[in-house]
């Protein structure tokens, strides 16, 4: 495909991933390490800088031959239809195969539940993923059965019009009952497996919330997502002085309640179902882990 570029200075991979529908930033710096575009006729890099007028030509290389073990798993399917398949995540379980996790990722067991109906179009490591959440994290997951749904779900995230809703239980309490975070999130400066607020390079990103309940010490709140970066929620809490109980990578460094990861629960998910345009709800009730803490702070109060 051929595009032409509409603004003066922005980076090549933004603009592709502003300008392709379904491609993600991460995705279309790929395709610029792997030279499948071109800036005026000649290999481009990602931090080429536009300017109005100039043709890029980008290519789409087929989808790689997945070459991940399926693993038979329990999945817990909230919903599926031909398109679409929207899986409960429990906590501790990877969502696709990385450094360190080659099996036992929720994309193995979705490969030997589904087999070849998964999309390709992030390649061999994440086929039918359209959006991920942490490994300590549990909750709603939409996945992909083919390439028009994928193309078409992971355009609504981009625009914010897929709808995610996390419970989370947070430290200390709020003053107010409901607020928003609005600063961007980018890599940590010196420790490059974390995130931060980061006002120089990162990206917009902005987190509304609710308080649920209050209890001693700790706050019960409902999150609402407008952008999806990599640990906003855990981010943006930490920020304002109210991490996430359990979370000792932005927060408290010690467990308590006898939790050692976030207590974070992706608990519903609406999106416009990719075929027909329908609205489709997905609730996930809170997984027993969740329930165990806020008994505990009940028993507290």
């Amino acid at each position: 495909m051929t595009l032409i570029a509409d603004t003066a200075g922005e980076r090549l991979d933004a603009f592709l991933a502003r300008s392709v529908e379904g491609l993600t930033r991460s995705s279309a710096q790929r395709l610029l390490e792997e030279g499948h575009v071109l800036l005026g006729g000649k290999k481009a890099k990602k931090n080429d800088r536009l300017n109005p007028g100039d043709e890029i030509t980008v290519t789409m290389p087929e989808p790689e031959p997945v070459d991940i073990v399926a693993t038979e798993m329990e999945l817990d399917i909230m919903y599926e239809d031909e398109d679409v398949v929207v899986i409960n995540k429990p906590k501790g379980l990877v969502v696709h195969p990385a450094a360190g996790h080659q099996s036992d990722t929720l994309v193995n067991g979705l490969l030997h539940a589904m087999g070849d109906s998964l999309s390709g179009i992030n390649g061999e490591l994440r086929p039918g993923i359209v959006h991920r959440i942490d490994k300590d994290t549990s909750g709603l997951l939409a996945v992909a059965k083919n390439d028009l749904a994928h193309v078409v779900l992971a355009s609504q995230l981009k625009d914010h019009t897929m709808a995610r809703t996390y419970e989370c239980i947070v430290c200390g309490n709020l003053k107010e009952d409901s607020g928003t975070v609005d600063a961007p999130i980018g890599r940590h400066p010196t420790d490059r497996k974390k995130m931060c607020i980061n006002e120089r390079n990162g990206r917009n990103a902005v987190t509304h919330w609710e308080v649920v309940a209050r209890y001693r010490g700790y706050t019960h709140v409902r999150c609402k997502l407008e952008t999806g970066r990599t640990h906003q929620i855990r981010v943006h809490m930490a920020s304002i002085g109210h991490p996430i109980l359990g979370d000792t990578v932005y927060g408290r460094k010690k467990p308590e309640l006898g939790q050692d990861s976030q207590v974070l629960h992706a608990g519903a998910l609406c999106f416009k179902h990719p075929r027909d345009g329908r609205p489709v709800l997905v609730l996930a009730p809170l997984p027993e882990y969740f329930v165990q803490v806020l008994e505990k702070l009940q028993r507290m109060t």
